[in-house]
């Protein structure tokens, strides 16, 4: 299977000399296409740091990440920025949506920035696997926080991706949509050759993965205990 995502030997430094905090240490993971993985520890543990640094949102003190095997580190901020708007879908506890733009315009937004890319599939199929294609003229402030949630997932999703980075994905969700949200990562994970990486703190949803790691302290291993 082709790798869609290699880290390799990532170190992330916050501050200096005294007040210096390392949050990862020395972070290798190679992630394939078809794979979804998920990532558990506790708060602090560098998670969100981990996923902000896969995806180019933050640079890493050392170390290199390939994506699609293009070294994504080295990359001036404008090209990554384009890579990262093509390859990867981010899923942030903040729902990040356009204020106002109501849902339908959220994704129609999506399609302008990429000029005549024709989407392989269109955004109310995503609405419809979450249960809210009902919600297309609503702007975000007339949404409940998991409606929010889940039209972020969809947009995430509706650029076809090859990396998705989920950061705690159902944490507004009940139980239901919870599954019903994780359900859907696995299978365009599978269906759709994506690699997928959900940071998580419910344990009841590593269930669906393929492999799971625990970050504790910054560092990275294999299977949950």
């Amino acid at each position: 299977m082709k790798e869609i995502l290699v880290m390799h030997q990532i170190v992330k430094k916050f501050g200096e000399k005294k007040t210096e905090v390392q949050a990862l240490k020395g972070i290798d993971m190679t992630v394939k296409e078809g794979e979804f993985i998920s990532i558990i520890g506790p708060s602090g543990s560098g998670k969100s740091t981990f996923l902000t640094i896969a995806g180019g949102l933050q640079t890493p003190t050392s170390g290199t990440i390939e994506i699609n095997g293009q070294n994504f580190t080295d990359l001036p901020e404008k090209e990554r920025a384009k890579l990262r708007f093509k390859e990867i879908g981010f899923i942030l506890q903040a729902s990040n949506l356009i204020p106002y733009l109501n849902v339908e315009e959220q994704f129609q937004l999506v399609d302008r920035i990429n000029h005549n890319h024709q989407p392989e599939r269109h955004f109310t199929e995503f609405l419809e696997a979450l249960d809210i294609d009902h919600l297309t003229k609503k702007y975000p402030n007339e949404l409940s926080g998991g409606e929010r949630q889940r039209v972020a997932i969809a947009r995430a999703l509706y650029n076809d991706p090859s990396l998705v980075l989920a950061d705690e994905p159902t944490a507004s969700l009940d139980t239901e949509r919870a599954y019903q949200v994780v359900e859907l990562l696995k299978t365009e994970a599978h269906l759709k050759n994506k690699a997928t990486i959900m940071v998580t703190h419910d344990a009841r949803m590593i269930e669906h993965s393929d492999r799971v790691y625990r970050l504790e302290d910054g560092k990275l291993f294999e299977g949950e205990a």
